[in-house]
């Protein structure tokens, strides 16, 4: 089933904290992408993100909270975690903080000692609220796979997989969360996304560095392989092999795009936010239409372009992670614990 929670969002609430409660797993809309959406403190509920997602289990999930007091249920916020919390929440901004014991599932953290954490905007703010108590929502996509950003993509990926699907229109932002992990020497950027670092740093104060990859996995989206088509990626363009799909950001004309089998211009004006809102609901478009490689024309590394440009780089990288790689992350993720 779908509503429209544009037209009735009263009649979204009702149907979803029914839904919620008898342990469904639903499809929401957020600011940054559409979120598969399971009562987190319910471990049965949570595995099942899992199955529909195909996702491995050592991969955390993000908690959804209403407000800062629902957050301090279940996770203790540091000073510095406090003051970009009271600055960018709601927002497309996600914390890992230390979790308070025995308040979430294992299956939800994937047995850290840590939750990642966040406060959405607008219609799933309040459904969150109403419901009382916070939701695990990761993206509403198979795993790997490109994030959905509307309620069409996530019938398309799931069909009737997902009972409910809360129809909030086209995502705004387009891209997933920044999320952040405060460390006593500064804060550790463990993926970039809607929230551009340079606005972390002059809040806080403080730098905001790459995060070890080596070490373990601690939050959604480290993973090498994310965020694919099944059309093969290729970045960095200056020139449009024949039958490639192009995207652009920008008026240039780039040798050989005539020859293109479909161009796509996602913001001919260069703007980084109207690239980044049609990104993933244009990967899909080109999927659909049958695209084999698809080129994609360099794009600034500043601002969202940051959060742009790592989304790009996994959609291009080796689609397929070994037993060994999946291993050695879970390895790492026990050894870190």
């Amino acid at each position: 089933m779908i509503i429209d929670v544009a037209a009735d969002p009263a009649a979204g609430i009702t149907s979803a904290v029914e839904a919620l409660g008898r342990g469904d797993v639903i499809a929401v809309p957020t600011e940054t992408v559409y979120g598969l959406a399971a009562d987190a403190t319910n471990e049965a509920a949570v595995s099942q993100i899992f199955d529909i997602k195909r996702r491995p289990g050592f991969n955390p999930l993000i908690c959804h909270c209403s407000d800062l007091e629902m957050v301090s249920e279940f996770a203790t916020l540091d000073p510095v975690s406090l003051r970009l919390a009271d600055r960018f929440w709601p927002g497309p901004m996600t914390l890992v903080l230390n979790s308070n014991p025995g308040r979430l599932p294992s299956v939800t953290t994937a047995g850290l000692t840590t939750v990642a954490i966040r406060i959405p905007m607008g219609f799933s703010n309040g459904l969150i609220r109403s419901y009382g108590r916070p939701l695990a929502a990761p993206s509403a996509n198979i795993s790997g796979r490109v994030s959905a950003t509307t309620a069409a993509h996530v019938e398309s990926e799931f069909g009737d997989g997902v009972p409910l699907i809360l129809d909030g229109g086209p995502t705004k932002i387009g891209v997933e969360s920044t999320i952040l992990r405060v460390r006593e020497n500064g804060i550790e950027l463990l993926r970039p996304g809607g929230l551009p670092i340079e606005l972390v740093e002059h809040a806080a104060g403080l730098q905001v560095s790459a995060p070890n990859l080596s070490r373990k996995v601690l939050a959604p989206g480290m993973l090498t392989s994310h965020y694919a088509p099944r059309a093969m990626v290729r970045l960095n363009a200056t020139r449009v092999e024949p039958g490639e799909t192009l995207l652009k950001f920008g008026d240039a004309i780039l040798p050989g795009e005539g020859a293109c089998a479909r161009v796509f211009n996602l913001s001919p004006e260069g703007g980084l936010e109207e690239f980044a809102a049609k990104l993933y609901a244009t990967l899909k478009e080109a999927d659909d239409a049958g695209a084999e490689s698809i080129a994609i024309v360099p794009i600034p590394d500043e601002g969202l372009g940051l959060a742009i440009n790592d989304r790009l780089r996994r959609a291009a990288a080796p689609r397929t992670l070994t037993l060994g790689e999946l291993e050695q992350a879970a390895v790492r993720n026990k050894e870190a614990r």
